[in-house]
């Protein structure tokens, strides 16, 4: 059961850090006033596991953190992940 814990937490740090990085390149191309990432592709990545990237990516490069949808569903997917998470280790 441990294998399964591992492995959940390997997808949500990759799918974070993708989250991150979808976070980070969205604001950088919103400066440049070039192509943007789409919202659902932001959200879509937010809800599959990079929730803790999503929410850090909004604090340290200022960005949705104006629109509602985001300052609700991001945390909301956090607080589902966690749950996940602590299911899973106290189910081991």
């Amino acid at each position: 059961m441990r294998e399964s814990i591992d492995l959940l937490l390997i997808w949500l740090g990759v799918t974070s850090a993708l989250a991150f990085v979808l976070f980070g390149w969205d604001k950088l191309m919103a400066k440049l006033h070039r192509r943007r990432v789409p919202e659902a592709a932001l959200l879509g990545c937010a809800l599959m596991g990079g929730s803790a990237g999503g929410m850090l990516g909004m604090a340290l490069f200022h960005h949705k953190t104006r629109k509602p949808l985001f300052r609700r569903f991001v945390p909301l997917c956090l607080a589902a992940h966690a749950a996940l998470l602590a299911w899973a280790a106290y189910s081991a």
